[in-house]
């Protein structure tokens, strides 16, 4: 259905149960969806999180928000190299560019040197963030997908769509099948920060939220299923 796909995953995605680490079996199941896209030809491109290991709040007063903001974008490269060697001991190769330079451990985010790889069937993880602060890594998701020109944002959640208020408060929560990106924002739905919304509808760059938990839901997803919820004009 899509081409070239780029997933965004928070670190809880892949984190323990107690919301910390990294989990082996969900980093398992995302892994194995992503080797079968790419044994379907699909160009897969990653940004991924870190909330697993350090969100601003764990720094309480103490820690300037320019600082934590650093320190989570250099907790997300714990994530893309776990996730990184799993892809690779699964035969699919990999890269992962980092927005803050630590050429010891992964190469400088180069825009098209990245989509080289994606031209080569390699996976490319997109670590740090967009590099700067103030700047969450759903900014990073979608400067990224318009950078690579992809097809579709899948945003991989908790819950299988977007609601109307919080499902888990509210039994009477109702899901959008579609929602339009002004929609998201004049509703404030709380599916992207406000500056990723608008650089998507910008770029006219759709996004596709959906429950990471339900089985094999990103490769459905990508193959243009009807699941969770579709944000576009």
């Amino acid at each position: 259905m899509y081409k070239r796909i780029l997933v965004k995953l928070s670190g809880e995605a892949i984190g323990q149960d107690d919301g910390r680490g990294i989990n082996s079996n969900k980093l398992g199941r995302v892994v194995d969806q992503l080797v079968e896209l790419n044994k379907q030809g699909v160009e897969v491109a990653v940004v991924i999180g870190a909330g697993n290991f350090w969100r601003g709040k764990y720094g309480g007063e103490y820690i300037a928000r320019t600082t934590s903001d650093y320190m989570g974008m250099l907790a997300t490269t714990l994530n893309a190299l776990a996730l990184q060697e799993m892809l690779e001991s699964k035969g699919v190769q990999t890269r992962v560019q980092t927005a803050i330079e630590m050429k010891q451990v992964a190469e400088p985010y180069i825009r098209r040197k990245a989509v080289r790889h994606l031209e080569k069937g390699r996976i490319v993880i997109f670590a740090c963030g967009t590099g700067s602060p103030y700047f969450t890594t759903d900014s990073a998701a979608a400067l990224r997908a318009m950078e690579m020109d992809a097809n579709l944002i899948l945003l991989a959640k908790n819950v299988d769509g977007v609601y109307n208020k919080d499902p888990k408060k509210y039994d009477d929560a109702v899901k959008y099948d579609e929602v339009t990106y002004m929609q998201s924002i004049n509703e404030k739905l709380g599916v992207m920060d406000t500056t990723a919304i608008t650089l998507c509808m910008e770029n006219k760059i759709p996004i596709l939220v959906f429950a990471l938990n339900d089985e094999n839901s990103i490769i459905r997803a990508a193959n243009g299923e009807k699941i969770g919820t579709i944000i576009k004009e």
